[in-house]
C-alpha cells in the first residue's frame, strides 16, 4: 500500500503520467550517446549499435539505481508522521520509495526491449545471468536506501551529500563507457559495486558474453555486506527516530 501510495503521489496531477519513468533513462541515453560518440571521434573508431546498445541498457538500471537512491533516502523525512504515530517497521518506507522506483524500472525495460530490437540485438543463453544482475542491483539499492534514509533523519546534510554524489557519481560509473576503454585503471572502476553489474548486464544482454565472474561475485558480497549492514544500523538507531523528526 505504501508503494502505490508513492506510485499516485508520484504521478498525482502529471501531465506525462509514465512518460516520466522512461524521461530520465533517455536523458541519459542521449548524453552517453554524444559521449560515446566524441571517444569515437578520438580513437578513430566508428560508433556502432553495439555502442548504443550498451548504453541504454545500462542508463535504465542506472536511472533506477539513482531514483531509489534519492527518494529512499528521504523517505523517513517525508513520513514522519507516520515514523512518530504508528507501530510498524519503518523499513518498509525506504524499501517502498525503491519499489515504487522498480515499477518505473518495468516501464523503461519494456521500452528498452522495443529499442534493442530495432537495433537488431538478438538474445542469447547469456542471458540465464540477467535475473541474478538485477536482484543484486536491487540489494545493493535497497541497502544503501535503508542507511541512508536513517543517517538522513539524524544528519540533515546528508541528503545534499546524496545528491552531490550522485550528480557526479555518473563520471565515475560505466554507463557512458566501457572500463576497459582505461586499461590498468578499470579495475579501480570496477571496485564501485554497481559497476560490475552494469557491465554485466550490458555483457550478456548486448555482448552475448557470460558476464566477469569474479567481480559479480565482488558486487554480490558487497550488496549482502550492505543490506545486512545496512538494516543492523537502521535498526540500531530506530528507538532515537521519534527524537529526532
Amino acid at each position: 500500500m505504501l508503494t502505490w501510495r508513492e506510485i499516485r503521489i508520484k504521478y498525482k496531477q502529471s501531465v506525462m503520467g509514465m512518460m516520466w519513468a522512461i524521461l530520465m533513462p533517455i536523458v541519459i541515453v542521449a548524453a552517453g550517446i554524444v559521449v560515446r560518440a566524441g571517444f569515437s571521434m578520438l580513437s578513430g573508431r566508428p560508433l556502432v549499435a553495439d555502442d548504443v546498445a550498451s548504453v541504454m541498457v545500462r542508463a535504465v538500471p542506472w536511472a533506477f539505481f539513482v531514483s531509489s537512491i534519492r527518494f529512499g533516502t528521504m523517505s523517513l523525512i517525508a513520513n514522519t508522521s507516520l515514523v512518530t504515530k504508528i507501530a510498524l517497521p519503518r523499513e518498509v518506507f525506504p524499501v517502498a520509495a525503491m519499489l515504487s522506483q522498480l515499477v518505473d524500472f518495468v516501464v523503461a525495460s519494456l521500452v528498452l526491449i522495443v529499442a534493442l530490437s530495432v537495433l537488431h540485438v538478438g538474445v542469447s543463453l547469456q542471458l540465464v545471468w540477467l535475473p541474478w544482475l538485477i536482484a543484486m542491483l536491487v540489494v545493493l539499492t535497497t541497502g544503501l536506501s535503508i542507511v541512508l534514509s536513517a543517517a538522513s533523519l539524524f544528519f540533515r546534510d546528508v541528503k545534499y551529500l546524496v545528491e552531490i554524489t550522485i550528480t557526479f557519481a555518473i563520471f565515475f560509473t560505466p554507463v557512458f563507457y566501457e572500463t576497459k576503454m582505461f586499461g590498468r585503471w578499470a579495475t579501480v572502476l570496477l571496485l564501485n559495486p554497481i559497476a560490475p553489474l552494469l557491465e554485466g548486464i550490458s555483457d550478456v544482454v548486448v555482448r552475448h558474453t557470460a558476464p566477469s565472474l569474479p567481480w559479480v561475485g565482488y558486487s554480490t558480497v558487497c550488496a549482502v555486506a550492505i543490506l545486512v549492514v545496512g538494516i543492523a544500523v537502521f535498526q540500531r538507531l530506530e528507538p532515537y527516530f521519534a527524537e529526532s523528526v
